[in-house]
């Protein structure tokens, strides 16, 4: 979505998060639920920021997810598959219905390039929702051109400009790094990762009440209002491919 915004009446909450990261899509989810239950959600910006778990992935749509995941982790069949019906359970609770079976094997950058652009024409949560749904639920390649081109025109983005920022690599390239670059010096381990106001941080797929609360503590501040402010732990995934 837009840049940072200087307002100091505003709430700004910026999301580390990846396309192939499950919990990401959970949390953004519960944190929306949030969102929705905010008395002022008018005066909360939400910036979407780049994070990839494995930047050394190899885009391969022969090789299903649980397979590459068993391989991985060297975990027996049965293993991963608990581990994902675990994972499938968490976001059915959120109306999220995950299809591992269809699921492709797929490096995350040019979709987080076209993430970057998609925040400079205010798209960013759209495109950021549908980079998800097609990776989770629809089972598309997410580092395919014609894929991602059709998923950034039903968002309402230029076809000839997202063409140009699918076949330059190194077009909005830089923002990614500098993203990733932000987050490892904040100690950012794993996503997804919430940061308000520049001061709280929120890691994991946290229950809906752990966000009010940060959300009402961040406006009470803003506003020089009394609030409270709570935390928890949840889940995360971390850079090497781990979610808990």
């Amino acid at each position: 979505m837009n840049p940072v915004n200087n307002d100091s009446n505003k709430v700004t909450v910026e999301i580390w998060s990846d396309v192939m990261c499950p919990f990401c899509y959970i949390g953004k989810r519960r944190f929306e639920k949030a969102l929705d239950q905010f008395t002022f959600k008018q005066d909360v910006e939400v910036v979407w920021k780049s994070f990839q778990l494995n930047p050394s992935m190899v885009t391969n749509p022969d090789v299903s997810v649980k397979k590459h995941l068993a391989e991985q982790k060297g975990w027996s069949a049965a293993q991963t598959d608990q581990a994902m019906d675990h994972v499938i359970q968490m976001a059915a609770e959120e109306g999220l219905h995950y299809d591992f079976d269809k699921a492709v094997v797929a490096n995350s950058f040019k979709a987080h390039r076209l993430l970057q652009y998609a925040k400079t024409k205010n798209q960013g949560d759209a495109l950021k929702e549908a980079l998800l749904k097609a990776y989770f639920i629809d089972g598309k390649n997410t580092d395919d051109d014609a894929i991602l081109l059709d998923l950034a025109i039903a968002v309402g983005l230029d076809k000839a400009e997202s063409i140009a920022v699918l076949q330059n690599k190194d077009s909005f390239a830089e923002a990614v790094k500098t993203d990733i670059q932000e987050a490892n010096q904040m100690g950012i381990r794993g996503v997804p990762y919430f940061v308000i106001n520049s001061k709280y941080g929120i890691s994991g797929a946290q229950e809906v009440k752990v966000f009010e609360q940060a959300l009402r503590q961040a406006y009470a501040e803003t506003q020089l209002i009394e609030s409270a402010a709570g935390s928890a732990e949840g889940a995360v995934c971390t850079p090497e491919g781990e979610c808990e």
